[in-house]
C-alpha cells in the first residue's frame, strides 16, 4: 500500500502563490527538508506499510515535522498541527 500522496510545494492551487514561494530561502525548514531527504529510511521498519486500512503518512514527512517541532520547542501535537496549517 502506498503512502498518502503529498502535493508538490511548487504546484499552484486555488491561490496564485505556491507554498514554496511563501517560505523564505534561508528558513530552517529548507535545511530540515534536505537533511531528511538524504537519509536512507528504508533500513528501518518504519517504511513497511499494512495492506489494509487507510494509507499512512510518509515517515520522512513525519520525521521532518518532529525535527521542526524539536527545533522550535513544540512538544504538543496540537501545537504542531496549528503551526502547519496553511492560512492564506
Amino acid at each position: 500500500m502506498e503512502y498518502i500522496a503529498r502535493t508538490p510545494r511548487n504546484q499552484l492551487g486555488l491561490f496564485p502563490t505556491a507554498l514554496d514561494h511563501m517560505i523564505d530561502k534561508d528558513n530552517s525548514v529548507r535545511a530540515i527538508d534536505i537533511f531528511v531527504d538524504r537519509l536512507d529510511l528504508s533500513q528501518f521498519d518504519l517504511t513497511k506499510t499494512a495492506q489494509t486500512g487507510r494509507p499512512s503518512y510518509n515517515p520522512a514527512d513525519l520525521l521532518k515535522l518532529f525535527i521542526y517541532g524539536y527545533m522550535n520547542r513544540m512538544r504538543s501535537s496540537r501545537q504542531l498541527e496549528k503551526i502547519t496549517c496553511v492560512e492564506f
